[in-house]
Formats: C-alpha cells, sequence, structure tokens
C-alpha cells in the first residue's frame, strides 16, 4: 500500500515530537510545547473541544461507528460555533471548504488529530486560509455513518471573530 511509508513517518515525527504520542487517529490531538502556535483557550462562545472528544468508537465489521454521548447528540442540527486550526480541502488562499482541527498541524504529511478533534467546515463565503485560530459559525451536523470517517460537519457556516 503506497500509504504505509507515509504513515511511518508520521509515526517517527510523532515520536520523535513526544515520549509519548497519543495513538495514531484517536484523540482531540497533540499540541506540541514547541509549536509556533499557542493552544486554544477554551471561550464560553464556542464549542468545547473538551466536549466533542467525548465521543467513543467501536469496530464493527469494516466500520467503525461512534456512539456519541447525550451532550453531543443535542447539538445536532444546532447553530453553534466552533474555534479551531484551518487545515484546507481546495487549493487557494480562500476557502469555502475545510477541516477545523484542535491542534495546529506539525506534519504537513499528517492529521493533526482523531475524527473527534476534527470538524469539516463548509462555508457561504470564503474564507481566508490562516495558520491562526479561526471561529466558524453553522449548523452543526453529528454524523454517526460518515464515509469518510468525520464525526461532525459545520454547514452553512460564516467565520466570526
Amino acid at each position: 500500500m503506497k500509504f504505509k511509508p507515509l504513515l511511518a513517518l508520521c509515526l517517527v515525527a510523532a515520536a520523535a515530537l513526544s515520549q509519548t504520542p497519543p495513538p495514531l487517529g484517536q484523540g482531540p490531538g497533540y499540541h506540541d510545547p514547541r509549536s509556533p502556535f499557542k493552544p486554544l483557550q477554551e471561550r464560553a462562545d464556542v464549542l468545547s473541544w473538551t466536549l466533542l472528544s467525548q465521543v467513543t468508537a467501536r469496530a464493527e465489521k469494516k466500520k467503525i461507528i461512534p456512539t456519541f454521548p447525550a451532550a453531543v447528540q443535542a447539538l445536532d442540527r444546532k447553530t453553534v460555533r466552533v474555534q479551531g486550526f484551518m487545515t484546507p480541502l481546495e487549493a487557494g488562499d480562500r476557502q469555502h471548504h475545510f477541516l477545523l482541527s484542535s491542534v495546529p498541524t506539525s506534519c504537513s504529511f499528517c492529521v493533526p488529530a482523531g475524527p473527534e478533534g476534527m470538524v469539516e467546515v463548509r462555508t457561504k463565503k470564503p474564507v481566508r486560509y490562516t495558520l491562526e485560530p479561526v471561529v466558524v459559525e453553522g449548523v452543526l451536523a453529528v454524523l454517526h455513518d460518515d464515509p469518510y470517517g468525520l464525526y461532525y460537519r459545520v454547514e452553512d457556516g460564516n467565520a466570526v471573530n
């Protein structure tokens, strides 16, 4: 498989950055203390990554099945604000479709967190790409069976300050 060397590279990089890296693809992400970017500060006006990361998952046949706590399920189809670091999914400096992560990317080849530490975002107006945290407001979808393995999506989003 073509991605095995890339996966190995990411694991080596994670081991070099921390004595005890989190399990690959799990958790809200690891913020390297040597990162030039400050970790996200908890804010009362945005959805907490601590809450979003409380999802558990189990393997069933060839699928990962997430189980969301009641507090997360209650947010489905509600308007929320999410704060995070952008990971573009399109070319260009203005993005309509991107991921928000609870931690900044430390390796351009690695996903910064597991699915509980990322939110897919689709915005009405393009958002200028930045390395600094952004806040997006939109309708949250809690995804029980996403074909890409995502747990959360914000639709009809707008960047806010």
